[in-house]
This record gives C-alpha cells, sequence and structure tokens, in this order.
C-alpha cells in the first residue's frame, strides 16, 4: 500500500506528460461529441465522410486554438495589446494556484495530506482584507502590513491542523475538509455583519480595499496582472531552497519519509506538524492577498473561488517540485483564460476544461493505467 502511495504522489516526468497528453485527447473526443456539425455529419458518414472528418477536424482544432489564444497569444488581434493580454490573465489566474500548490507541495513532502489549501486561502484574505480596508496607514505601509497580516492568517489556520494533529492524532484529512467549510461559512457570515460588509450594502461583499493597500498593476488598469506574479515567482525559489537546503526543510522531508524514524533521530514531530502546517497555510494565505489585494480587491464568499482544489491537482502534477509546480500552474491558469475564449469563439461547454482538469487527476493517480494507455513499461521497483 505504502508503495502505491508513493508511485501516485511521484510519478515518472513521462508519465506526467502522457497524463496531459492523454487527458487533453479525452477532452477532445468530448468536444466533438459535443458539436452539432459533427453530430449532423455522423449521420451520413457512410456516404461522406469527408465531411465528417471536416467537422471532426473544425470542432476539435477550432477549440484548443481558441483555447490557445485566450491563454497565451491572440495572433488574431489588431493591437499588440490585444495580442499579449491572454499571458497576462493566464498569469493572474496562475498565481494564487501556484501559491496555494506550493503550500500543498510543502505538506505532502512532509507526509501530511493537506486538503484545507481552500480554507487558508479564505483566512488569509479576510486577515489581508480586514486589516487593509479598516486600519489607516500610509500607501504602501498599508500594502506591507495588509499583506503580512495575510501570511499570518493562513499560518495560523494551517498551524491550527498541525496543533491538532500533534496533540489529539486528528486526521489531517478530515480536519482540512471540515476547517474549509468552517472558514468558508465563517467569511459568509462577517461579510453579513459590520466586521467586514461594506457600509451601506446589503449584500455579502466588502469595501473596496484602498488604493495604498492593492499589489500594483504591472500593465495598467486595462489588465490584471499585477505584482503578486513576481511574489510568487520568489516564493518557487523560497520553497525550493526550504526543501532543499536548509535544515528546518531536512525535518519536513525526513517526517514524510519516516516519522517513527525522524523521532528516533531527535526530530520534535509534534513541533514538526505544526510548523510544516504553519508553512503550508502561509504560502495558501500569500495566495489569499493576491486575491483581495490584487485581483479582487473585494472580499466575497467566491474569494478562495476554485483554488485551492486546483491546488491539489497542481502539487500532484508538479510532482512536489517547486519548479514543476510553478509549471502545473501556469498550466491550469492557462486553462482558466483559455476556457472562456473556447466558449465564446467556438460554443464549447466551459465544463470541458473542468472535465480535462479532473482527468488529469485521474490519470495522475493511476500511472499503471497511462502505462497501459501508452504501452509502457513499469518503472524498476514500481507498481505493476
Amino acid at each position: 500500500m505504502n508503495r502505491i502511495v508513493k508511485e501516485i504522489f511521484s510519478p515518472s516526468a513521462l508519465v506526467t506528460v502522457l497524463a496531459i497528453v492523454a487527458s487533453f485527447i479525452f477532452g477532445g473526443v468530448l468536444i466533438a461529441f459535443s458539436n452539432e456539425a459533427v453530430q449532423t455529419t455522423v449521420s451520413y458518414v457512410t456516404a461522406r465522410p469527408t465531411d465528417f472528418l471536416s467537422a471532426l477536424w473544425n470542432s476539435v482544432f477550432g477549440a484548443y486554438d481558441a483555447m490557445f489564444r485566450g491563454s497565451v497569444f491572440n495572433y488574431r488581434a489588431d493591437e499588440i495589446g490585444q495580442m499579449l493580454r491572454p499571458i497576462t490573465e493566464t498569469l493572474a489566474y496562475a498565481t494564487p494556484i501556484t501559491l496555494a500548490g506550493l503550500g500543498l507541495a510543502v505538506s505532502f513532502r512532509s507526509g501530511l495530506f493537506n486538503i484545507g489549501a481552500t480554507g487558508q486561502i479564505v483566512f488569509g484574505a479576510m486577515f489581508a482584507g480586514f486589516v487593509a480596508i479598516n486600519v489607516p496607514l500610509p500607501a504602501g505601509i498599508a500594502f506591507f502590513v495588509a499583506f503580512i497580516a495575510g501570511i499570518i492568517g493562513g499560518a495560523l489556520f494551517g498551524a491550527l491542523v498541525g496543533l491538532l494533529k500533534a496533540t489529539t492524532g486528528a486526521n489531517e484529512v478530515i480536519v482540512t475538509i471540515m476547517l474549509n467549510y468552517i472558514a468558508l461559512l465563517l467569511l459568509g457570515f462577517l461579510l453579513k455583519t459590520p466586521v467586514l460588509q461594506a457600509p451601506g450594502s446589503v449584500n455579502p461583499i466588502s469595501a473596496p480595499v484602498p488604493e495604498g493597500a492593492r499589489y500594483p498593476l504591472l500593465f495598467g488598469e486595462q489588465f490584471r496582472l499585477h505584482a503578486g506574479v513576481f511574489v510568487m515567482l520568489l516564493a518557487v525559489v523560497a520553497v525550493w531552497w526550504l526543501l532543499n537546503r536548509s535544515s528546518i526543510g531536512f525535518q519536513f522531508r525526513a517526517l514524510g519519509h519516516n516519522p517513527n524514524a525522524s523521532r528516533t533521530a531527535g526530530i520534535n514531530i509534534g513541533l514538526t506538524y505544526v510548523l510544516v502546517m504553519a508553512v503550508s497555510g502561509a504560502l495558501s494565505g500569500l495566495a489569499g492577498t493576491t486575491q483581495i489585494l490584487g485581483t479582487e480587491k473585494f472580499l466575497t464568499t467566491g474569494v478562495a473561488a476554485s483554488f485551492g482544489f486546483d491546488a491539489i491537482t497542481v502539487a500532484l502534477l508538479g510532482r512536489n517540485n517547486p519548479y514543476g509546480v510553478l509549471a502545473a500552474g501556469i498550466l491550469f491558469g492557462g486553462l482558466r483564460a483559455g476556457a472562456v475564449t473556447m466558449q465564446a469563439n467556438q460554443g464549447v461547454p466551459i465544463d470541458i476544461v473542468l472535465v480535462v482538469q479532473s482527468m488529469i487527476v485521474l490519470f495522475i493517480a493511476a500511472p499503471p493505467l497511462v502505462r497501459s494507455m501508452f504501452r509502457l513499461k513499469a518503472e524498476k521497483g514500481g507498481v505493476k
């Protein structure tokens, strides 16, 4: 059983790439089946097969071409700004996903299955938003204080999980799932009270974050990309150093390999549980700051979106390696950005992208299935 778990969390790079390829192939099949032209031409495919093949090609290629134009480069646009807008949207989406994915990668590498990134994002956003909106400070200082508050909020909410596990032996999977609901429901409640609700509003929404407490926009008001992308890149390097070059990171990894051996070696297991979850929560809280201080600028019940759950896939897809998580986060950011264009231009249901993401999870969690599909030999010592 332990070997199977290790294989799920550490698939080979080739299996990871093929899992993505298989997911896009499966998505292409769904696109073709949902296309009206394909459905029409299939009824007389034996009489005029070229009509069916043409419709099949146009549906699949058109959808993925639209996704490319919506996520990477819009070569049909007239202005250079509009041509480059898609990649800025991809990076705007990728920033919180990657930060939360880094947090989960830290916990996964340490043997803790943190499923609570959503709640930690929410707490980071609540702390940062409350401070930014309610604490009058000069511009710049207001941002810095709100930024730190968001990190602290996520860290405290994550550390709570580590503390419960260290003191009571509580299962972190169940605890983090339940805390997600607590965080979301608490946010919904506070947005209906004077604590967070905008003055005079009847809707569950906060007052806007002041300009001086926001991440600076990189390319003006017409683009959503902000300086949080540089924070995300710095976090990738910092997490790599933490896990691979620091003594604390060594304790984290030792805990993930064998808690009993770590205890014998003199590592304080209880304290390490708390530290792991605090770091993991801090990174998700940082993702929350990019939402409230950068992209959204208002606190709502949807501030965490689905980033917390996407982060699980991103951490798995990135093989819990910070640079792999960065690549996976950009991929998922591209899927989110491209899905809108794909639906608008080709009429492809946006749910197709969610299916592709779900298939990536399925294939990543079943390396033997991917190997059998592409006729690969099992790795030496792997699960056959």
